[in-house]
């Protein structure tokens, strides 16, 4: 499943670079040369991820990674600081605001892939093509099946996003806004019972094998999925 990614880069060479493995990598590009730019990008969509350069013209990579991490919509939106700056300090310097990691330049794309995986794996395991399973159900995103000890079961593609998210984050509670915001787009303007509608459908769907008790109703806070 690809992750959209906004690549916030002044340099063209490095960009395309950069844009060219991403898109070869199955991710959607969305590209910023500054800190204004990029900041118009999140406010229309969210990305998964942001490849943001410390050194950009007018405001800092590294002071717009302190107006994400202060904004309560993309506090948790994950940061890969992108530097010729080498020195430690430096790097702690990104990593205390926030960074989640830190790829000094010149840097392999190959390196920077792996890193962008890891990244994706830790914060948005959601948006990776990794298999996830729990309580006897299989999730494989790459070929877009469910599956309960051999019997496949049919998911529309909200329903397969829904479940996808809450198997990658099992035993949280997520209140409806946040399953909008993560399975819809926060760009997406639905009301919040759309949620409550499809999950009446998701655990319609996975009746027939008798995994509908997975997804939990957490009164007055929203919903989970549990092996418990």
């Amino acid at each position: 499943m690809s992750a959209t990614i906004l690549v916030v880069e002044d340099e063209p060479a490095i960009q395309s670079l950069i844009e060219v493995n991403l898109h070869r990598a199955g991710h959607s590009v969305i590209l910023a040369a500054d800190a204004e730019s990029a900041r118009r990008a999140v406010q229309q969509s969210l990305p998964d991820l942001v490849l943001l350069d410390w050194m950009l013209p007018g405001m800092s990579g590294i002071d717009f990674a302190r107006q994400l991490r202060g904004d309560a919509r993309t506090r948790r939106l994950p940061i890969i600081m992108l530097t010729a700056r080498a020195e430690e300090r430096d790097k702690i310097e990104g990593l205390d605001i926030g960074a989640d990691d830190y790829v000094t330049k010149p840097f392999s794309p190959r390196e920077l892939m792996a890193r962008i995986k890891a990244v994706l794996r830790r914060n948005a395991p959601q948006a990776t093509d990794d298999l996830v399973e729990l309580g006897g159900l299989s999730l494989d995103p790459a070929t877009h099946r469910v599956t309960a000890g051999g019997t496949e079961i049919n998911l529309g593609p909200t329903e397969f996003r829904l479940l996808h998210f809450l198997m990658a984050h099992p035993e949280r509670v997520h209140g409806r806004s946040q399953l909008l915001d993560q399975v819809w787009g926060d760009h997406v303007f639905v009301e919040e019972r759309t949620v409550d509608v499809h999950i009446r459908r998701l655990r319609a769907a996975l009746e027939t094998t008798g995994h509908d008790s997975l997804i939990q109703t957490v009164r007055g806070s929203g919903y989970r999925i549990s092996a418990q």
